[in-house]
């Protein structure tokens, strides 16, 4: 299987920590040169160091932007002019009820999680497409499709990277530039593990406990019974952005553990 990506540029948005750092690790030790983007110049070179360490040899850029805003897009076009493949994992979640949510949350989640990807993909699709070849993924999650009712708005984001990358790779159909969504589920961030310490803390039980209790009250439908590794994200990322998976596309593939109940 071809999974090497010498010669190629990638640029994963969201990239200095969690699924998104998994991610540029994966493609650099594919051979991709590889932009990390974070929303700080401490810790976007971070992680851009740790890449190195890890894949000696590795090209690494750190770019420092918020993407979610167009001045920081604007910011990030000026240092990175053309890329193969654009991972658009910039991504934001809060639990919150329903009717607590006022207007500004819902464009919020908006603008961080689908704007900021339509602008990236409206900026490097076409020199993809003039170019013959390109790679683009959308990170969203199950939460598209088993919307959590404590952050509606969050699931409500996830849902319409569904539809622009279903459309976009609709619009760039037999240019060679192919476009999925990745659909994780429950995932053992930096974040995550964060919040089962504090929650073994209060409790007075075990993270293993809390974890296997979540599972239990709040995720019944997970086949794995556990969260999965930011690297078992991004092999999929990987190998759809690899000439591999060159028939595959206006696809959302699942790496969520079997949560989302159905087959298709």
């Amino acid at each position: 299987m071809d999974l090497d990506l010498s010669n190629r540029r990638a640029l994963v948005t969201g990239s200095t920590a969690g699924i998104g750092f998994a991610i540029a690790r994966g493609l650099a030790a594919a051979g991709a040169a590889v932009v990390v983007n974070g929303r700080s110049a401490e810790s976007t070179e971070r992680a851009a160091a740790r890449i190195r360490d890890a894949v000696p040899g590795a090209v690494v850029d750190p770019v420092a932007a918020d993407t979610a805003t167009a001045e920081g897009a604007e910011t990030l076009f000026a240092c990175v002019d053309a890329v193969d493949i654009l991972v658009n994992n910039l991504g934001i979640f809060e639990p919150k009820p329903f009717f607590d949510i006022p207007d500004e949350d819902w464009r919020r989640f908006f603008d961080v999680n689908v704007l900021s990807g339509v602008r990236m993909a409206r900026r490097y699709a076409p020199g993809m497409r003039d170019r013959g070849w390109g790679r683009i993924l959308f990170v969203s999650s199950e939460s598209a499709l088993n919307i959590p009712k404590e952050m509606i708005h969050y699931g409500m984001s996830k849902t319409a990277q569904l539809s622009v990358a279903r459309g976009l790779a609709v619009e760039l159909a037999a240019t060679g530039v192919t476009v999925n969504a990745i659909l994780p589920g429950p995932t053992r961030t930096e974040g995550v593990i964060d919040f089962l310490k504090s929650l073994a803390d209060a409790s007075g039980r075990s993270v293993e406990e809390v974890e296997t209790e979540f599972f239990r009250t709040e995720r019944p439908g997970s086949l794995i019974r556990r969260f999965a590794d930011p690297e078992e994200v991004a092999n999929l990322a990987v190998y759809l952005s690899s000439p591999a998976a060159s028939a595959t596309t206006g696809a959302a593939l699942r790496v969520d553990g079997g949560l989302v109940g159905t087959i298709a």
